[in-house]
């Protein structure tokens, strides 16, 4: 990659309009200072064909590399101090009203963090099949993130076990849809980069594959242990409820719990897709012949393997809690004597 520096803008020394070929073209002359240097450099920028001006301020911090004339120009902005705020922000909200759960759960994200950047990535850049080490990655991601974050409880241990379980199934069903549908994974141009720049030694369709599989994670961990921890409460509120009782009941709260996350996961989708939709919308295309593009065809394969998983993860979930919840009579009578000394505890 070539070399960047990052700068601050002075001084505008100059600001107006240049015609050229009939077309007159915006500049601003800039006069910068390199971060960490004493050094000043002034540069021309111009305003870029079938483009919104947008001039720069005093002030403003810029990224800077040299072109092959190994002349200067301005390629970005500076965002880290804004995202660094936003970070703080979110940390503060989360430890402020999250307390030390909050705190816990944060650990959860930083592990999370980890496995992927220090262990799922860099085995895939090693060679090894992108399918292969999401799922050894998943195996240590799930157990750790979810006790971290839950606690070690029996309604813990059931979210881990439903949520592998809903996991595979998805994984298996979009590895289907995959070969069913021909999908590449060359459909965006991150994929033709990457592929490029590793010498096509990497498992672009794995890569594809991998990323279901990873999205999956943090929306199983919501309705696993929702639903655990529903069934554990309703058995304790209930302790001679029978087990189809409890698993009819509970599935109420899963079916509620399955439209909202199934309409959030959608949403999440098209929002992140809403350019590429309007260019869809705006073109002459046939509606099956859009469906039939691998660019779609993907997401759409993304979106309903997952959302299957999903609602697969509340009957499970609620079945391997009520089960265990019933047949574990000691395990309920523990939990609830534990819920009253709480409640004792905290009025004195």
């Amino acid at each position: 990659m070539q070399s960047t520096k990052e700068a601050t803008i002075t001084r505008i020394v100059e600001q107006g309009e240049i015609s050229e070929n009939e077309n007159i073209h915006e500049f601003q002359k800039l006069e910068l200072s390199l971060k960490n240097s004493k050094e000043f450099i002034e540069i021309t920028h111009y305003q870029a064909p079938f483009s919104i001006w947008n001039p720069y301020s005093l002030g403003e911090k810029v990224v800077l590399q040299q072109n092959n004339q190994q002349e200067w120009i301005i390629t970005d902005y500076v965002r880290q101090p804004a995202l660094f705020q936003l970070g703080t922000i979110f940390v503060f909200l989360v430890i402020a009203i999250g307390k030390w759960w909050g705190f816990r759960s944060l650990l959860s994200l930083a592990t999370s963090f980890f496995i992927i950047f220090g262990m799922i990535l860099p085995l895939i850049l090693n060679g090894w099949s992108p399918l292969l080490a999401t799922l050894l990655g998943s195996l240590i991601i799930v157990p750790v993130t979810f006790y971290l974050s839950h606690g070690i409880k029996p309604k813990t241990h059931i979210a881990v076990i439903s949520t592998l379980i809903a996991l595979t199934i998805s994984g298996l069903l979009a590895t289907i849809f995959m070969d069913k549908t021909k999908l590449t994974g060359f459909s965006s141009e991150e994929a033709g980069f990457l592929s490029v720049m590793t010498e096509n030694k990497l498992d672009i369709r794995g890569l594809l594959l991998a990323g279901i599989i990873i999205s999956l994670l943090g929306t199983l961990d919501d309705i696993a242990v929702s639903q655990s921890s529903f069934v554990q409460q309703l058995k304790e509120a209930n302790p001679k409820i029978k087990f189809k009782e409890l698993f009819k009941r509970a599935m109420k709260v899963g079916q509620d719990h399955i439209s909202s996350m199934i309409n959030t996961l959608i949403l999440v989708y098209a929002g992140a897709s809403l350019p590429l939709l309007l260019l869809f919308l705006t073109s002459e295309a046939n509606p099956m012949q859009i469906i039939n593009l691998e660019i779609v065809a993907e997401e759409i394969v993304r979106t309903l393997s997952g959302s299957i998983g999903i609602v697969l993860a509340a009957p499970i979930t609620t079945f391997l809690a009520a089960a265990f919840f019933t047949n574990h009579k000691n395990t309920t009578k523990k939990l609830a004597n534990k819920k009253k000394e709480e409640e004792v505890n905290y009025f004195h």
